[in-house]
C-alpha cells in the first residue's frame, strides 16, 4: 500500500500532522524509532503519577484556536506553573517579580528597584550576550544568584558566550505576580500527555521501533509525501557536521513520603550543585491520581544538563551565532525536496512551545 503522508516520528507535532491529514481523508503512516508513543511529552502513569518521563511538559497559550484544537483530545487540568530557585538553600520566587526583588534587596519600591538596576548596569554599554541582557533586565544581585549558575548548568557554556534571546523567554514583572506564565489558557492534561498524543492518533496506523534513517530508501517509496520531525542535520547524514543540542539526563527516585518539596519544579541556580533542579511530578495534579484520590507517596526526578552526542536524543538546539548558520546550510537543502516537509523543533532547529508547534502545524495542512 502506498499512502499519502509517512510521518516520521510520533510527538506532539507528528501526532497533530498525523491527525489533520487524516481528518481530511488522506491515507497515514505514522513510525517512530522508540517504543513508545509521545516523543519527548510521553508521560509513564507509576503508582498513580503521571511521570513526565522526558522533563516537565506544561501547557499554555493564548491562541485560542490551539487550546481549543488540543481540547477535542483531552481535559486539562487547571494546573498554574509556579517556579522557585534554591541558591544555597535560600528560596527566591522566579519569575523576576516584585517578591524576588524584596527577597535579594529587601523593598518593593519600582522606582528605586530601577535605580539598582541602573546603576548595577552602567557599565554595559552595548548588549551582545546573555549576561549583558539579563543584567540590564534585573541588575548584576540576581544575574549572579538566580541566573548565572543555573544557565551555565544548562546551556555548558559562559553566560557571556550565549545569544541574548534565552534570557528573553522568562518574564520580569514589576508586580506580585509568580505564575510562571500569562498565557490566558494553561494546564495540564489529565492522564497524562501520552493518552492525548493516542487520541490524536485514534485510527491511525503507527508503527513504533522503526528507525526511518536506518531504511529511509524503502520507507521513501511507501508514501507520496514525508513529513519528518527528527533532527534535519542526521536526515542528511550530517554531511555539514552536526548541529549542537543540549542533552538532559534523569535521575529518578520514587520516595515512601506524600510530600518532598512542595511543588513541582524547584531550580537549583547555585553552580556547586551538578543538577539543574528537581520535578516532583504528583503536583502537576495538585498531589492526586486520576480518581482525585490523595497520593501516599512520590516521585522525583533531578535534571542533569550535558552536550550532546551522535546516537544521544537530542532536547534543545543550541541557537548561537555558529550553529544558526549551519542549520542555514541544512535548511537549503531541505528546501529542495519537494516530498519532504520539515516541521517540529529538531526539524527546524529552533525552541518551539507546544503550543507553537500545534499552531505551525495547523498551519502547514
Amino acid at each position: 500500500m502506498k499512502y499519502d503522508y509517512l510521518i516520521v516520528g510520533a510527538g506532539l507535532s507528528g501526532a497533530v500532522f498525523a491527525q489533520r491529514a487524516h481528518a481530511m481523508g488522506k491515507s497515514v503512516l505514522v513510525i517512530e524509532k522508540r517504543d513508545h508513543l509521545g516523543g519527548n511529552v510521553y508521560t509513564e502513569n507509576i503508582n498513580g503519577i503521571d511521570v513526565h518521563k522526558y522533563g516537565a511538559h506544561i501547557f499554555h497559550t493564548d491562541n485560542k484556536k490551539v487550546w481549543d484544537y488540543i481540547n477535542q483530545f483531552s481535559t486539562f487540568n487547571n494546573y498554574v506553573h509556579q517556579v522557585k530557585a534554591n541558591y544555597h538553600d535560600e528560596i527566591y520566587d522566579l519569575p523576576f517579580n516584585l517578591n524576588t526583588f524584596k527577597q535579594i534587596w529587601g523593598i518593593d519600591d519600582v522606582d528605586k528597584i530601577k535605580e539598582i538596576i541602573v546603576e548595577q548596569t552602567k557599565d554595559i554599554k552595548e548588549i551582545k550576550n546573555l549576561e549583558q541582557q539579563c543584567i540590564s533586565m534585573v541588575g548584576k544581585d540576581i544575574y549572579e544568584k538566580l541566573v548565572k549558575g543555573y544557565t551555565e548548568k544548562q546551556w555548558g557554556r559562559k553566560c557571556d558566550e550565549l545569544p541574548s534571546f534565552i534570557i528573553k523567554r522568562l518574564p520580569l514583572r514589576f508586580e506580585y505576580n509568580n505564575n510562571y506564565f500569562n498565557d490566558k489558557y494553561q494546564g495540564i492534561p489529565i492522564g497524562g500527555y501520552t493518552k492525548l498524543v493516542e487520541r490524536l492518533l485514534e485510527g491511525i496506523e503507527v508503527r513504533l521501533n522503526n528507525d526511518y534513517l536506518n531504511n529511509k530508501e524503502e520507507f521513501d517509496k511507501m508514501a507520496d509525501k514525508i513529513v519528518f520531525t527528527g533532527p534535519i542535520d542526521a536526515y542528511f547524514a550530517y554531511c555539514y557536521g552536526p548541529l549542537q543540542y543540549r542533552l538532559v539526563k534523569f535521575e529518578n527516585e520514587t520516595l515512601d513520603i506524600p510530600n518532598y518539596q512542595g511543588m513541582a519544579v524547584l531550580n537549583y541556580t547555585d553552580k556547586e550543585i551538578p543538577y539543574t533542579r528537581i520535578i516532583e511530578h504528583k503536583w502537576f495534579n495538585f498531589g492526586k491520581d486520576e480518581d482525585g484520590n490523595d497520593i501516599e507517596n512520590t516521585i522525583i526526578s533531578k535534571e542533569y544538563s550535558s552536550e550532546w552526542k551522535i546516537g544521544d536524543e537530542p532536547y534543545y538546539p543550541v541557537n548561537d551565532e555558529a550553529n544558526t548558520k549551519l542549520y542555514q546550510q541544512y535548511k537549503q537543502l531541505a528546501d529542495k525536496l519537494s516530498n519532504v516537509i520539515f516541521i517540529g523543533r529538531l526539524a527546524e532547529y529552533k525552541y518551539y512551545d507546544m503550543d507553537d508547534i500545534i499552531a505551525r502545524v495547523l498551519e502547514t495542512i
